[in-house]
């Protein structure tokens, strides 16, 4: 889509460093985290909405990228959210998952 930030990122139109990239998924740091560790997964496809995903070997991949980024961060034993928006909630429309941590009764271990 020509006006998504997020398309516009995953095409290289605008720079961005990246925590982890292949062919079908990418994985930056928010541009305003709420805890120290505030990753967004999503795939480089646009797709507008956790609603429209059809494509089950996506999700599986984004799935396999989330438990990579998980064990990276350390977050396994020290509390982390992971977070959808829909249906209106999300501010930019292309799918992406929030990956916050730590936090909870672990975060301070």
């Amino acid at each position: 889509m020509s006006d998504c930030i997020f398309c516009k990122i995953a095409n290289r139109e605008v720079p961005k460093e990246f925590t982890y990239e292949d062919s079908d998924v990418m994985v930056f740091p928010d541009i305003n985290p709420v805890k120290p560790i505030h990753l967004l997964i999503m795939p480089k496809k646009h797709i507008r909405d956790f609603s429209e995903l059809a494509d089950n070997s996506l999700l599986d991949k984004l799935r396999i990228v989330i438990q990579r980024m998980i064990k990276e961060q350390k977050l396994e034993n020290r509390g982390y959210r992971l977070v959808v928006n829909g249906g209106g909630a999300q501010i930019i429309d292309h799918l992406h998952i929030h990956l916050l941590g730590p936090l909870g009764k672990a975060a301070s271990m």
